[in-house]
Parts: structure tokens; C-alpha cells; sequence
């Protein structure tokens, strides 16, 4: 009977596992107004060199995940994005509302340099305090 024990423990945790990520919910990275909330802050990262750098991270009040097409690009279940904003008034806007509860809709895709201090990273088209 105590052989059966470790297998039992396995179902167990697999059971867990799976019920975890069946609530996870998944951001696509072939959306380009895809919606997440959280609290924004300022992170302190260094790049592949060494050099500082001041990432917007956005914490997630619930995990979320990254659908892909490519399977070594998925992510699981983060509670931290990586925004930035190409747009000057956006841009102008995130640094406005580091310590706040904000909304953004953004264009999300997986973390692929030095430079992105998330598992998942997005490009912001709108944002708003909550």
C-alpha cells in the first residue's frame, strides 16, 4: 500500500495544478486591445550590460497568461507586466499614474530580451486610472 502513496500524491497535485491554470485568464498575443488591471510601479532592472533601467511594471491582482502559437513562448501564470508606450501622450500618462490602480489595453507579447522585466510584456494604447 505505501507504494501507492507517492502516485496518489502525484493525482493530487496534478489535480491542483490543473484547476489553477483552468482560472488563469489568458491574454492572446494576436489581440491588440487586450485588457488588464493592476497596480503600476516603477521597477529597478539592469540590462544585459549592466545598465539601469527603469521598467513601468504593472502588478496583477490575479495571475494571467500568454496564449502564443509558439509553445517555447507561452507563459503560465505571471502576475507581473512589463508596459511601455510608443505613444508620447500614453507614455506621458503612464508616469502620471505610477502608484495608482490603473486599466490598460494593450497589445501583449512574451518577454524576449534583456530589456523586458516581465514574463510578459505590452505595448499600452490606453490606460486609466481605477
Amino acid at each position: 500500500m505505501t507504494l501507492y502513496r507517492p502516485a496518489i500524491a502525484l493525482v493530487v497535485v496534478l489535480l491542483f495544478a490543473t484547476s489553477a491554470s483552468a482560472d488563469t485568464p489568458c491574454l492572446s498575443d494576436k489581440a491588440d486591445r487586450e485588457p488588464a488591471t493592476g497596480t503600476l510601479s516603477v521597477g529597478r532592472a539592469k540590462d544585459a550590460a549592466g545598465r539601469p533601467e527603469r521598467p513601468y511594471i504593472l502588478t496583477l491582482a490575479v495571475p494571467a497568461c500568454l496564449s502564443t502559437d509558439e509553445p517555447d513562448d507561452k507563459v503560465d501564470a505571471t502576475k507581473t507586466i512589463h508596459i511601455f508606450a510608443t505613444d508620447p501622450k500614453i507614455a506621458n500618462l503612464i508616469s502620471k499614474l505610477v502608484g495608482k490602480s490603473v486599466a490598460v489595453r494593450g497589445r501583449p507579447f512574451p518577454a524576449l530580451t534583456a530589456h523586458h522585466h516581465a514574463p510578459i510584456v505590452m505595448e499600452v494604447y490606453e490606460i486609466a486610472a481605477r
